[in-house]
């Protein structure tokens, strides 16, 4: 019952964040410096006229007050807006283009995590040893590269050089290759340093010892119950890195012309399009609060004690 009043005070504390994200998304028009309507129209040839039309669709020459509730309620019956370009839907067109981005940021992640704990494990069992100075150098590269370059010096050896793999595009298995491992080469880096110094700090626990004391080999001590527990604090490392990869599809989708949000969102921005802006991150919002949310269930399907404390 403690355990189940825990989720409820989980799932309380995900829907408080994603009405936070709401609020800061509605008040994205305020925020910017100068009148947003003027920033939308170009100023050589915007008349009053014009300024006065356009704030009227946005709703801007009501009351703060009517604007938020009116904003609210049509997020709750699941409408973002129009875009001011080709007046279509938001919501339509953020969930068309998801999926590609999903699949982006999955593979990312996956890639990330199997790399970071990989070459984590290994430079803390072999520290001070070669395999140690790689992977620390690849954690050194993956946190210090930024995805742009990362991603255009994988175009230019895959695609141009080798011809390997497509440069640009969304459409089959072989487009994910570059971006991905562009992407998830930086979330590899942290999580490489951070499963590093939890397996040397648990590596040296009096309970490691005592396994080793009983006779277990060394390779069910290290995999089944070293690893185990030093990848506790790593998990929050890796939810965060959900978000961070989001973020980072906006340049990874624009270098290899991919079609999902990031792409749209970039679009917008230079398009001065701003219910497209606002949808998007709202929306991004609101995937990065459920993968925390599952990271937390998740402490206590790996460590039983955060189970039993509840």
């Amino acid at each position: 019952m403690a355990f189940a009043n825990k989720i409820l005070l989980k799932i309380s504390s995900a829907l408080v964040s994603i009405l936070g994200s709401l609020i800061l998304v509605f008040f994205i028009i305020y925020l910017l410096p100068g009148d947003p309507v003027l920033s939308m129209l170009d100023p050589a040839t915007a008349t009053p006229d014009m300024v006065e039309s356009l704030r009227k669709e946005l709703g801007l020459n009501q009351p703060l007050y009517v604007q938020f509730t009116e904003y609210f309620t049509n997020v709750l019956h699941g409408d973002f807006g129009q875009s001011l370009v080709n007046s279509e839907p938001v919501l339509p067109k953020i969930l068309e283009h998801f999926p590609a981005t999903l699949a982006l940021t999955v593979v990312s992640a996956v890639l990330s995590v199997v790399i970071g704990i990989t070459f984590g494990v290994l430079s803390a069992i072999y520290r001070n040893k070669w395999i140690d100075f790689i992977a620390r150098l690849i954690g050194l590269f993956g946190i210090s590269m930024p995805t742009f370059w990362s991603g255009i010096l994988l175009i230019l050896i895959f695609s141009i050089y080798l011809n390997w793999f497509p440069a640009m595009g969304s459409d089959g298995w072989e487009t994910l290759v570059l971006p991905s491992l562009s992407l998830g080469f930086v979330g590899a880096g942290l999580i490489i340093r951070m499963v590093r110094n939890s397996m040397l700090e648990v590596i040296n626990e009096q309970f490691i010892i005592t396994l080793r004391a009983k006779g277990l080999s060394e390779r069910v001590v290290m995999y089944r119950h070293a690893l185990r527990n030093a990848l506790i604090p790593a998990i929050t490392i890796i939810g965060l890195n959900i978000g961070e990869l989001m973020a980072g599809t906006v340049v990874i989708e624009t270098v290899f012309s991919r079609q999902g949000i990031g792409r749209i969102v970039a679009d917008a921005i230079m398009a001065k399009d701003l219910p497209v802006i606002q949808g998007v991150v709202f929306f991004s919002a609101i995937v990065y609060v459920i993968v925390n949310f599952l990271v937390d269930l998740s402490y206590a399907i790996i460590d039983p004690r955060v189970r039993r404390s509840h």
